[in-house]
């Protein structure tokens, strides 16, 4: 899995002298990277790829807290943090495709097996109302056979 991350963030004003004397001037250069890469390790490790895609406002938050934490460590205050994409190896893709193709072809068996079912009520039907109108004629033919019918 490729995750696209936003990152906003400044020093936190207060603290520029002490961030100056441990970080030096490419603080977000010296420590960004790694805390946002450890962050994303941490949280994505909790999830699987479908829910990746299906909590992924969930996943952006629980980046966002921990990731404002890390942050407040080095004195560095987050404005934002966004997933801006997600990409999936092609296996995986290959794997949800299969899927959905799976899930469109047992939708039409179904369909098709609830068709027959209705074809073959209709024959039933069919079969009753032929029944009837036969006992129906015989019924009525049933006096010619006792008597002399013209």
């Amino acid at each position: 899995v490729k995750i696209g991350l936003r990152v906003l963030t400044r020093p936190i004003a207060d603290e520029l002298p002490k961030i100056y004397r441990t970080l030096g001037e490419n603080y977000n250069e010296r420590v960004l990277p790694s805390i946002i890469h450890e962050t994303l390790k941490a949280v994505v490790a909790q999830y699987n790829a479908s829910q990746l895609i299906t909590q992924r406002e969930t996943v952006s938050r629980e980046i966002r807290n921990l990731l404002t934490e890390r942050a407040a460590n080095f004195n560095i205050a987050l404005d934002d943090v966004s997933i801006t994409g997600l990409t999936f190896g092609k296996e995986f893709t290959a794997a949800i495709e299969a899927k959905q193709i799976a899930a469109q072809e047992a939708e039409r068996a179904k369909f098709v097996v609830e068709k027959a079912e209705q074809d073959k009520k209709g024959a039933v039907i069919r079969a009753q109302v032929h029944r009837i109108s036969i006992l129906d004629y015989l019924h009525k033919q049933l006096p010619c056979l006792t008597t002399a019918c013209s």
